[in-house]
């Protein structure tokens, strides 16, 4: 827990992004639905109807300042805690304390940064003091609150989604930099728009990225006659690779799975391509994905194309012989061929079909006909009696029951008539013809 002061101003030791922070809603950059002219956020903050609030948004979109903005709008003490040093003792040591300020009239904003990184008994120790009004809870978090924060916690809290910044957000941000006495104002420095431009675009919507670059930029740059000057060729050596946003334990690993998936199943191959090249580069497990390929070639393919089952389990196999790097061409040869290849659930809606009625039956007993009967006491008991072995039959088709009594009728594979099922629907009408024709 650290308790802050808003107005200190120690800038001889302060990273750029520290000391050029917003200190108003007006001089704040982006997420103009939230905090533009007429905006709910906006209209909390200047009517002093703030509530407990979660800030949901990936980094260096805000989170921070706007929490340090209402604080201080708000004329309330700020607290911020972090999970690494916040034992379930001391949070309500300081939520006491809190209570007390309280009582004689004294607001505390408390902040929890990366609230998902403390755990249900730490978040619960908060609880009753927001419950209470003692204070006014702000989370910040890169993951999704639905899973991450406890549903008490979540319920008596407002959320508020914040988007990673545009370009000309950040193109704004460092024009403001480069002129404000905080940031470099008092240097001469010389940057061309292009330069600009291309720090905004790599800092794919993160201001500190997008500041950290200026001014590692800054310290790297020559000097001329009194001006630093920051040229492309310098840069270069800054922003020649991109950092993938890919987190393999949160919600980004399974947005992503998802967008391979149904990029795959729209036939949309170079979508799929690009979604899972975000995967590998971003450190993904190759086994991790096959596996996701080989059910794949089942669950939105099947019996469309038989043979995407094979490039599956191939691509899987080569995946565990010969690993990362060498196994991603492996992977994008399955995911352009199952991409590529004819659609069907069938198979898929097949299994969900039974699986409802095997839910909804129990366990039906399977009939005589069709019971295995090793011993003679069995064999008593009509186990096996008038079985039909279809070989012996000229059509190779008996008129014999073998779906439980209960559930005669019920239909599970619907093929569809796309690639190769259409040979399967073929047949499957041929043999429901026979029965029809020798029920």
């Amino acid at each position: 827990m650290k308790q802050a002061s808003l107005f200190e101003n120690n800038q001889a030791s302060e990273p750029l992004a520290s000391r050029v922070r917003p200190q108003n809603l007006d001089e704040f950059v982006g997420q103009q639905d939230l905090i533009g002219q007429g905006k709910i956020l906006r209209g909390m903050i200047e009517n002093d109807q703030v509530s407990s609030l979660i800030f949901w948004g990936p980094p260096g979109v805000g989170k921070t300042t706007l929490a340090e903005i209402i604080a201080r709008q708000t004329q309330s003490a700020f607290l911020s805690f972090s999970a690494v040093d916040s034992s379930i003792s001391k949070i309500k040591k300081v939520m006491k304390e809190a209570e007390n300020d309280r009582a004689l009239g004294q607001r505390t904003l408390v902040f929890v940064d990366e609230i998902h990184r403390f755990n249900k008994a730490q978040q619960d120790a908060f609880l009753p003091y927001v419950e209470q009004g003692s204070i006014i809870l702000i989370g910040a978090t890169t993951e999704n609150p639905s899973f991450e924060v406890n549903s008490a916690l979540l319920s008596r809290c407002r959320v508020f989604v914040l988007h990673e910044l545009q370009p000309s957000d950040l193109v704004e941000l460092l024009h403001h930099t480069l002129q404000s006495p905080a940031g470099f104002g008092k240097q001469k420095i010389e940057i061309g728009d292009d330069e600009i431009q291309a720090i905004a675009n790599f800092a794919d919507g993160d201001a500190r990225k997008a500041l950290n670059t200026l001014e590692m930029a800054v310290l790297n740059s020559p000097e001329k006659d009194g001006t630093t000057v920051i040229t492309m060729a310098t840069l270069s050596q800054l922003i020649s690779q991109k950092f993938v946003l890919y987190d393999k334990n949160g919600e980004e690993h399974y947005n992503i799975i998802s967008a391979l998936h149904k990029s795959m199943r729209n036939s949309d191959v170079d979508a799929a391509i690009y979604w899972l090249s975000r995967m590998l580069d971003g450190g993904e497990d190759p086994i991790y994905i096959a596996r996701r390929l080989v059910r794949f070639a089942s669950e939105d393919i099947g019996l469309a194309d038989t043979n995407a089952l094979n490039v599956a389990i191939n691509v899987f196999q080569a995946c565990q012989m010969i690993g990362m790097p060498e196994c991603d061409v492996h992977l994008v040869e399955a995911v352009t061929y199952l991409s590529l290849a004819p659609k069907s659930n069938a198979v898929y809606k097949a299994r969900l079909a039974a699986a409802k009625d095997v839910k909804a039956t129990g366990s039906e007993p399977v009939p005589m006909q069709i019971r295995n009967a090793p011993t003679k006491l069995m064999k008593d008991l009509g186990y096996g009696k008038n079985y039909q072995l279809a070989h012996y039959a000229e059509d190779k088709l008996t008129d014999m029951k073998t779906m439980p009594a209960k559930l005669e009728g019920h239909r599970y594979y619907k093929p569809t008539s796309q690639g190769h099922e259409s040979r399967f629907k073929e047949r499957l009408e041929e043999i429901q013809h026979w029965h029809q024709m020798h029920g």
